[in-house]
């Protein structure tokens, strides 16, 4: 008898000890109680704060109900990402995903989380220095294409004399560099002059700002358009010339925020693209899921070494915004976009 309750306990021990290896995530089973961090880069940009997070964090409840997503905002600061992630690392994360503030510097975060077994997710931005083992994205590099293609278009049809000034993304996101690598491939071979280009420190309007007022006293009444990489920097193209009294001329966007579909209706910004942000979030939030569940998910595609899921945005301009808004699950809704200042022209776009 003594042998056998012997026998008994070592048994359960066995059992117990298998079962807290099944809820360890990564390392091999699933587990129904995973922590998930969600790391973002800044606050700048408004959609991370309004949109992807509050849809990541309902994708994964949806997913795995007993899951804890832990989110974070950089505030643009890579070192303090970086202690975010080695926050959430000593916290017992089971996935990561991240958009990186740095896209090198991220690359550490990649290293540490990968020496603890924790998947990593990159979100939006890719992080080419060290392989993530997974991205979902937009394609940037179309995007970049699209919003320059979209203007040099415009341009020529309204036969627009001039040249065009290219603001750009951060030098230190890889996403950035990829949305410029686009809209050199439209606008190099456009015909029009490239006057100047200028890459923005951090996405910040400010600085964007600053660089368009010094372009517009260099190039008086010769800027034909502008290509900005994002809604942020795009608005701020569109204060320098407000700023300076002159006239404004196209000015391309990205992200459909808010403001930026605001300036679309009322002729202010010429285009932005719809990233309808729930498709990216819903993708991390799956992949996530997958990983902390002991799963491999395969990519559609192959970016920087790594498995990756890029979905092709729109391009949205006065002619089709309409249709835009009105697409069922769209982020931002018509009667934001439509207040007493715009009412007149969401009247004339059919918006109502």
């Amino acid at each position: 008898m003594k042998r056998f309750g012997v026998l008994m306990v070592a048994g359960m021990l066995a059992l117990a000890s298998a079962a807290c290896g099944a809820d360890n995530g990564a390392g091999g089973g699933g587990s129904a109680d995973a922590k998930i961090a969600f790391l973002m880069p800044d606050i700048a940009s408004t959609r991370y704060e309004l949109f992807d997070a509050p849809l990541f964090t309902a994708k994964m409840k949806e997913l795995c109900a007993g899951c804890t997503v832990l989110y974070q905002n950089a505030a643009a600061d890579p070192a303090k990402q970086q202690q975010q992630a080695n926050s959430v690392l000593a916290q017992g994360v089971k996935a990561i995903v991240i958009d990186p503030v740095d896209s090198a510097a991220a690359a550490s975060i990649v290293q540490a989380a990968q020496g603890q077994g924790v998947p990593v997710i990159a979100y939006d931005r890719p992080i080419p220095d060290k392989k993530a083992d997974y991205y979902v994205s937009f394609d940037n590099e179309k995007i970049g294409r699209m919003i320059a293609q979209s203007l040099v278009d415009h341009l020529k049809a309204t036969k627009a004399a001039g040249g065009i000034l290219e603001v750009n993304g951060s030098p230190t996101d890889a996403a950035a560099g990829l949305i410029k690598k686009g809209i050199h491939s439209a606008v190099d071979p456009s015909g029009f002059k490239l006057l100047a280009e200028f890459d923005t420190p951090g996405w910040a309007p400010p600085k964007a700002q600053e660089w368009v007022s010094g372009q517009i006293t260099r190039f008086p009444n010769q800027v034909a358009g502008v290509v900005a990489a994002n809604d942020g920097t795009g608005g701020a193209t569109i204060a320098a010339f407000k700023a300076a009294g002159a006239k404004v001329p196209p000015v391309t966007g990205n992200d459909a925020e808010l403001a930026a579909l605001q300036r679309v209706v009322s002729g202010d910004q010429y285009n932005t693209i719809s990233k309808p942000i729930k498709i990216v979030a819903d993708a991390a939030a799956t992949v996530a899921n997958d990983f902390a569940q002991g799963k491999k998910p395969e990519g559609k595609t192959t970016l920087f070494d790594t498995p990756s899921q890029l979905f092709t945005p729109t391009v949205v301009t006065r002619d089709n915004i309409a249709k835009v808004l009105k697409e069922p699950g769209f982020a931002v809704k018509i009667a934001d976009v439509c207040t007493a200042e715009y009412k007149a022209a969401c009247t004339d776009l059919g918006l109502s």
